[in-house]
């Protein structure tokens, strides 16, 4: 839930993520199997840390924004992405070290493919 905040405070949205001990690997493959969101992962991780709208513009991703908040959501539930509130951003950070200490070498592989093999 949602706490008043000074505007520069930021506030981790905790029950929407699962903890680590939680990740499932089915559940991670599902949310990485969509271009979109593979696209916003691969841009999540050249970038690092970044508000939404910026990470939708560095991934090339030109759908609505309601079909991005979808896929956040789908990554955020999966566990690949963590989201913070910091005053009427969202900030979005890619959870590497949950997800290599539970598969390790799974992101990099992801990571690492070429582009043209990613394209449907």
């Amino acid at each position: 839930m949602a706490k008043a905040m000074h505007p520069r405070s930021t506030v981790v949205i905790e029950e929407t993520h699962p903890a680590a001990a939680d990740l499932r690997l089915p559940k991670v493959l599902a949310a990485l199997a969509d271009p979109a969101r593979l696209l916003a992962v691969r841009a999540l991780n050249r970038v690092g840390e970044s508000p939404c709208t910026r990470l939708q513009q560095a991934a090339g991703l030109t759908i609505s924004r309601s079909t991005f908040s979808h896929h956040q959501r789908v990554l955020r539930e999966a566990g690949v992405i963590q989201v913070r509130v910091r005053g009427s951003q969202r900030i979005l950070s890619l959870r590497r070290d949950d997800l290599d200490a539970c598969f390790p070498g799974l992101l990099d592989a992801v990571l690492g493919t070429a582009p043209e093999l990613i394209e449907t």
